[in-house]
């Protein structure tokens, strides 16, 4: 049945596929990565900034396709530089806060044609599968907050943000969710990180934005993280 939606909805959704940018991008200053393989409460939007250290960890489909990520359909120009949409949010995360990059990444090489990783997605979420990671964070302990983001695909989260939250134990950290969509904003994905978290502290005031509208959100973001006490 998702197939046969799919053919019917492909233009309108589009899912807000991301990337996390080129190469280069991946050579921060700031990161947390190792590539060698690599009480829930819920508070809405006061108060969230604390003393400790950040960590920003997005996913991009762009980071893990068949495609370069510059022929990648999920990619915006911000400030004369192409990255993906993920990467260009948590970028403007990062200026604001100071906190470590991390990209999300797995063995998985996602369908670089739409219409073929739409239906993978669909095909991932009726398995319930949970995509192996190939990049991981040494030091995770370290971080008191961390900022999540990731796209909306099929009114849920990628199947591998289900596997980055196996991975790690969040509790007694701050979570703070951010995506970019192409209708449906964050749908019911903050609830599903308080089920899969339930000794984190999840932020129900998270960034959601269209897909159409992520290179220019630099400002609302600043507001929003101002409004968390950033």
């Amino acid at each position: 049945m998702k197939r046969i939606i799919s053919l019917i909805l492909i233009s309108a959704i589009c899912f807000s596929l991301t990337a996390c940018g080129g190469s280069n991008d991946r050579t921060s200053n700031n990161t947390a990565v190792n590539n060698t393989s690599q009480n829930q409460t819920s508070y809405s939007g006061s108060a969230a900034a604390g003393s400790g250290k950040i960590l920003i960890a997005y996913f991009a489909e762009a980071e893990n396709s068949e495609v370069d990520v510059v022929a990648s359909p999920s990619v915006v120009t911000v400030n004369g530089k192409t990255v993906g949409r993920m990467r260009a949010l948590a970028d403007m995360i990062q200026s604001r806060t100071g906190g470590d990059l991390f990209c999300i990444q797995t063995s998985v090489q996602y369908p670089g044609d739409i219409g073929d990783l739409i239906d993978y997605a669909a095909e991932e979420q009726d398995k319930n599968a949970r995509p192996e990671l190939t990049a991981h964070i040494e030091n995770f302990d370290d971080y008191d907050t961390v900022f999540v983001g990731y796209p909306n695909w099929w009114y849920d989260m990628p199947m591998v943000m289900y596997s980055f939250f196996d991975e790690y134990d969040f509790s007694g950290k701050t979570i703070i969710p951010f995506n970019s969509h192409n209708g449906s904003r964050f749908s019911d994905t903050i609830q599903t990180i308080s089920e899969l978290e339930p000794n984190a502290t999840v932020i129900k005031d998270g960034f959601t934005v269209n897909e159409r509208d992520v290179a220019d959100s630099a400002d609302d973001i600043a507001d929003w993280l101002s409004g968390l006490g950033y």
